[in-house]
C-alpha cells in the first residue's frame, strides 16, 4: 500500500473512530428537527394580551379598531389626555392612540399620534394607519357621493393558476421549496467546509506542537502528508451525509405513505365538506410531493457529494497550510477572515439573485467562480441547469484546487517545521517564493 494510501486510511479511521463523529451523525438530525419544532412552536406561541388606549376626540373612529387574541381597545376618549400619558408612563397601558378632533380629514392625516414607553413594531403602526386611512378613505367616497357598497362590490380579486407548456397544472410557490432545497445543500456544503477544513487544521496543528510531524516526514513528503489528511477527512464527511440523506430519503417514503393512509381511511361519520375540504389539502400535498421527487435528485445528490469534494478539497488547502504556518489556533484566526468570507458570500449572493433569478448573469457568473460556485451552483441546480454549465464549473473548480494545493504545499512544507515564530502575510509570500 503507498505511503498516501495509508495517512488516508489512519485520518480517516480516526475520524469515523471518534466518538464525537459517531453521536453528532445521528444525533444531528434529531437536532435540525428538534429546532424546527421548537421554532414552529415558538412562533405559534401567544404572546401577552397588550391594552392599547384610545383618545378619539372625533368619535369617528373609535368602532374601526376591534380586539383580538393580541390587543385589546379600550375606549377611554372621555378622560384628560394628560392623565392617560401618566398612565402609560406609569406602564398601566401599553400604548396610547391620540386621534384629535379636526373637521378636515386632509390635516387629520398627519396629526394621529401613538405613545408609548417602548417602540412599536413597524407592522403595528402600518395596521393602525391602514385602520385610519380606510375610514377616512370612506367617509372621503361618502362626501363625494360615491356608494361604497357598489365600489367594493367592483373590486376585483385575481387568482392567476399556473400551467406548464405541456398543459399540466403547476403549483405556486414551488420556486421558494426549490430555493429551500438549494439553499439547504449549499448551506451544508458551507458548514462541512468550515467543520472539515477546521479538523484538518487542528490535525496538523496538534502533530506539529507534539514534534510528531518531525518523525512523519522523515518517511513520508509533507505534500503526499497534507493531501492524506485532505482526503481521509473529506472521506469521512461523505460517509456521514450518506447516512444523512439516507436517513432524509426514508423519512421522505414513510411520511408520504402515512400520509396517503390517513386519507384513505378518512371517517366515514365525517360530514362531506370536511372530507372534501381534506381531500382538497390531502391532493395538494401530494402533488407538491411529488413536485419535488420530480427534481432532479439525483444530479442534485451527486453534484453535492462533487462540489463537496472539489471546495472542500479547495479550501482545506487553505486550512492545511494556516495549520502548518501557525503553532496555535489563536495565532490561525488573522488568516481565516479571508478564507471564510468566500464562502459567507456565496450563501448571500446565492439567496439574493438566484431565488429572483436563477439564470441570470450574477447567478451564473458567481456559479462558476470557484470560490462561490460550490453553494450558488447547488442553490441553481434544482432549477435546472445545463449540463455544459456544470462541467466548466466543476472543471474550474478542481483546475483551480490543483493550482492552489500548489502553492499551498509550498507554505506546507516551509511552516511544517517552524516553532516559535508568529507568522505574517509577508513572511507566508516569502515561503511561496522559497
Amino acid at each position: 500500500m503507498s505511503k498516501l494510501a495509508l495517512i488516508i486510511r489512519r485520518e480517516f479511521i480516526a475520524k469515523v473512530r471518534n466518538k464525537s463523529f459517531i453521536v453528532m451523525t445521528f444525533l444531528s438530525p434529531l437536532l435540525f428537527v428538534g429546532i424546527a419544532v421548537f421554532v414552529g412552536y415558538l412562533s405559534n406561541m401567544k404572546s401577552e394580551m397588550k391594552t392599547i388606549v384610545i383618545h378619539d376626540s372625533t368619535g369617528r373612529f373609535i368602532n374601526e379598531f376591534k380586539s383580538d387574541k393580541e390587543y385589546k381597545y379600550l375606549n377611554l376618549s372621555d378622560i384628560d389626555l394628560n392623565i392617560l400619558k401618566d398612565s402609560i408612563v406609569q406602564e398601566s397601558y401599553q400604548g396610547l392612540l391620540v386621534i384629535p378632533n379636526s373637521d378636515d380629514s386632509a390635516s387629520l392625516q398627519n396629526k394621529v399620534q401613538y405613545i408609548s414607553s417602548d417602540s412599536p413594531s413597524v407592522t403595528y403602526i402600518n395596521e393602525l394607519e391602514d385602520v385610519i386611512a380606510k375610514k377616512i378613505t370612506s367617509e372621503n367616497f361618502q362626501r363625494e357621493g360615491l356608494d361604497t357598497l357598489k365600489i367594493n362590490k367592483a373590486k376585483a380579486n385575481v387568482s392567476i393558476s399556473l400551467a406548464k407548456a405541456s398543459g399540466e397544472a403547476a403549483l405556486k410557490g414551488l420556486n421558494e421549496i426549490k430555493i429551500i432545497i438549494g439553499g439547504a445543500f449549499g448551506y451544508l456544503i458551507m458548514m462541512f467546509i468550515i467543520l472539515y477544513g477546521n479538523m484538518v487544521m487542528r490535525s496538523v496543528i496538534e502533530e506539529k506542537t507534539s514534534r510528531i510531524i518531525e518523525v512523519i516526514i522523515s518517511s513520508v513528503k509533507p505534500f503526499q502528508l497534507m493531501m492524506g489528511k485532505i482526503i481521509g477527512t473529506s472521506l469521512a464527511g461523505i460517509l456521514q451525509f450518506l447516512i444523512w440523506a439516507l436517513l432524509g430519503l426514508t423519512a421522505m417514503l414513510v411520511l408520504s405513505s402515512v400520509f396517503g393512509m390517513q386519507m384513505n381511511a378518512t371517517s366515514g361519520s365525517q360530514t362531506q365538506a370536511l372530507q372534501a375540504a381534506q381531500h382538497q389539502m390531502g391532493s395538494e400535498f401530494q402533488m407538491y410531493l411529488n413536485e419535488i421527487w420530480n427534481l432532479p435528485i439525483a444530479t442534485i445528490l451527486i453534484s453535492f457529494i462533487i462540489y463537496f469534494i472539489g471546495g472542500y478539497f479547495l479550501y482545506s488547502s487553505f486550512y492545511a497550510s494556516i495549520g502548518a504556518a501557525v503553532d496555535n489556533e489563536t495565532d490561525s484566526q488573522q488568516f481565516l477572515l479571508p478564507i471564510i468570507m468566500p464562502l459567507i458570500l456565496g450563501v448571500y449572493i446565492g439567496f439574493f439573485t438566484v431565488v429572483n433569478d436563477p439564470h441570470g448573469t450574477m447567478a451564473t457568473v458567481f456559479s462558476m467562480v470557484p470560490l462561490t460556485s460550490p453553494i450558488v451552483m447547488m442553490m441553481r441546480i434544482p432549477f435546472g441547469v445545463p449540463w455544459w454549465q456544470i462541467a466548466i464549473s466543476v472543471t474550474l473548480l478542481f483546475g483551480t484546487f490543483l493550482g492552489v494545493v500548489w502553492f499551498a504545499s509550498k507554505i506546507y512544507r516551509v511552516g511544517i517545521l517552524m516553532y516559535g515564530k508568529k507568522p505574517t502575510w509577508k513572511e507566508l509570500y516569502k515561503w511561496l517564493k522559497y
